[in-house]
């Protein structure tokens, strides 16, 4: 019956049949042939079959988790109790300023627990992050707190809180930072981002109009348009142009402060000794 499952689970994941069947190395006919056992054993159908897709039913979204959950249990039985004796590979996920930022300060503290684990980093945005470990791709998602309830199977761990600070030229005077965002051009993060939508609803909020220069996501290019004189931004305090000497002014945005919450998810069946093992070096670094 694993294979069964292993089966089911992979068609739920890819959505059709023949994808499963590439995946795992059967034929269309095979992986019919497997769901048709489950089903047969389980007395119920799992897929509402439209064409050449397969889309989980009810009692198909379900049976989902109980069954990763089941093959994550047997997979663990053959695993060491001690995280030190763990072999294999973690595939994670992190936006580009946990690259650069908590990551690299956790990793030495985890490859002392863990030395036998092979790490893969596996960059993105936020929302293709997400993407990537509900489907199975990646072991651990590094990102921003998405601004929507997460399906049940995922898990959400907070790891920590950024504020939200007004960048400006070194040249330019004044320090109200709503005066100079209401005066000054804007130099947006990107507003389809979960953090430019954080801005976005901080310039509702205080009703401000800006006049938009550019829009973009990568916060150390947002950080150089303002250096180069293009405008003012908000952006998260995070990134490696707080370890390098800047051309900018910081300006605290005191009582208006609004923050990005930092987390990692994962998949509920996929909880494993090397993962907690990660997340707790994780919040080691952040509560540093």
């Amino acid at each position: 019956m694993l294979r069964e499952l292993k089966t089911f689970v992979t068609v739920a994941r890819l959505g059709t049949f023949a994808a499963a069947g590439q995946r795992i190395g059967l034929t269309q006919s095979a992986v019919s042939a497997q769901i048709r056992v489950l089903e047969q054993g389980l007395g119920v159908r799992l897929f509402d079959r439209s064409g050449r897709a397969a889309v989980l039913n009810a009692a198909g979204r379900h049976a989902l988790p109980l069954a990763e959950q089941m093959l994550s249990l047997y997979g663990q039985m053959a695993l060491p109790s001690d995280v030190a004796e763990w072999r294999g590979e973690l595939k994670i996920g992190a936006i580009a300023t946990l690259q650069t930022g908590l990551l690299p300060e956790a990793l030495p503290r985890f490859r002392e627990k863990a030395p036998h684990i092979e790490l893969k980093l596996v960059p993105g945005v936020s929302l293709n992050l997400l993407g990537q470990v509900d489907a199975g791709e990646l072991d651990l998602a590094l990102l921003i707190k998405p601004p929507f309830a997460l399906p049940k199977e995922l898990l959400e761990v907070s790891l920590a809180r950024e504020p939200f600070v007004l960048i400006a030229p070194e040249s330019l005077p004044g320090d109200d930072p709503l005066q100079l965002l209401a005066e000054q051009p804007f130099v947006r993060y990107d507003r389809a981002s979960f953090g430019g939508r954080l801005v976005n609803g901080f310039l509702r909020e205080q009703r401000l109009q800006v006049r938009e220069a550019l829009e973009l996501d990568e916060l150390e290019a947002i950080v150089r348009m303002v250096e180069c004189g293009l405008g003012v931004s908000l952006i998260p305090r995070a990134g490696l142009w707080l370890q390098r000497p800047t051309r900018l002014r910081v300006i605290e945005l005191g009582e208006l402060t609004f923050h990005r919450e930092l987390v990692a998810v994962m998949r509920r069946a996929q909880r494993q000794p090397a993962l907690e093992c990660l997340l707790d070096c994780l919040r080691g670094a952040a509560s540093v």
